[in-house]
């Protein structure tokens, strides 16, 4: 039998009104409704003649239930349960049941239900590999330098940038490189052993960032690889690696893990750090409230 909790407020409420109408519910409503209130995980991949078969009824009276739970049908029934399936708050075999119920829905739903399958996939493969304590190490080894050069090139340069620019928030000497009009290369000039390199690059590697890392280790600075294989040569050379999963049913790479490796680097950096960097998080945030950056919300 099926775990009967989703860890949803949305769908536990829902729950609830199925148990608080259960007296009004026709006796084969409530043969649904059992089957729900047994089989949750179930709602958000199936369709409603999948729930009326497994429950032993019609599918109009499955959509009478849901209606009795207050929805107008089965499908903004069912809309909580497929919210909590995103949120992965499901066992990954019916989540697997949603991509395929997904692939169903129409000519562009066989590439849809790839996407989505693929981007999951990287993230959980990615972070499968990843230990919290490696993290905490590369996250010290940033807080404790004196400047921080966050490198990508092509489509990881907006990613290198984007780390920056949140970084920049509450830190200083963060830099994306290469600057504009500029080599990686040129911009580790004058950094040495008391600096990071982030660098970043998946298959085919790009030369200029594999040059930077050789460079970078040459002048004593410490290197953050960030890279799709332990074989990939700026992995081999850094101090602190992280493999990504960057597999796509496109022609392009998949950036989804590795924003989502940048972002969780960066919390374990204000972690790290001392107490000040909270304040300086607020300080930033409150002077562009201050300028009128923010279209504030009238009162």
């Amino acid at each position: 039998m099926n775990d009967t909790n989703i860890p949803s407020p949305t769908t536990n409420a829902i729950l609830d009104r199925l148990t608080e109408e259960w007296d009004a519910l026709t006796p084969e409503a409530q043969k649904a409704a059992r089957y729900v209130l047994e089989n949750p995980q179930d709602v958000g991949v199936s369709t409603v003649r999948e729930i009326a078969e497994a429950a032993n009824v019609k599918p109009n009276t499955v959509v009478r239930m849901a209606r009795q739970a207050g929805f107008e049908g089965y499908e903004d029934f069912r809309a909580p349960f497929r919210e909590a399936i995103r949120r992965g708050a499901v066992p990954l075999e019916d989540r697997a049941r949603w991509l395929q119920d997904i692939a169903k829905t129409g000519d562009l739903g066989g590439l849809y239900a790839d996407m989505v399958g693929a981007a999951i996939r990287n993230i959980e493969e990615t972070f499968a590999g990843i230990s919290a304590q490696a993290l905490k190490d590369a996250a010290e080894a940033i807080w404790s330098s004196r400047q921080v050069f966050t490198l990508g090139v092509g489509v990881n340069n907006s990613n290198a940038r984007n780390f920056t620019y949140l970084a920049s928030t509450g830190m200083v000497q963060f830099h994306a490189i290469p600057r504009p009009g500029s080599t990686p290369v040129d911009d580790l000039a004058w950094a040495d052993h008391r600096d990071v390199l982030i660098a970043i690059t998946c298959r085919p590697y790009r030369r200029e960032v594999v040059e930077a890392v050789r460079i970078a280790r040459e002048q004593g600075m410490t290197v953050i690889g960030i890279s799709d294989s332990p074989a990939s040569p700026i992995i081999r050379a850094a101090q602190h690696r992280f493999c990504v999963a960057a597999d796509t049913p496109q022609f392009f790479p998949s950036s989804v893990s590795t924003i989502a490796l940048l972002e969780t680097l960066l919390s374990f950096v204000i972690s790290v750090a001392s107490d000040e960097i909270v304040q300086r998080v607020e300080t930033f945030h409150r002077r562009r409230h201050q300028l009128g950056i923010y279209e504030e919300d009238p009162e």
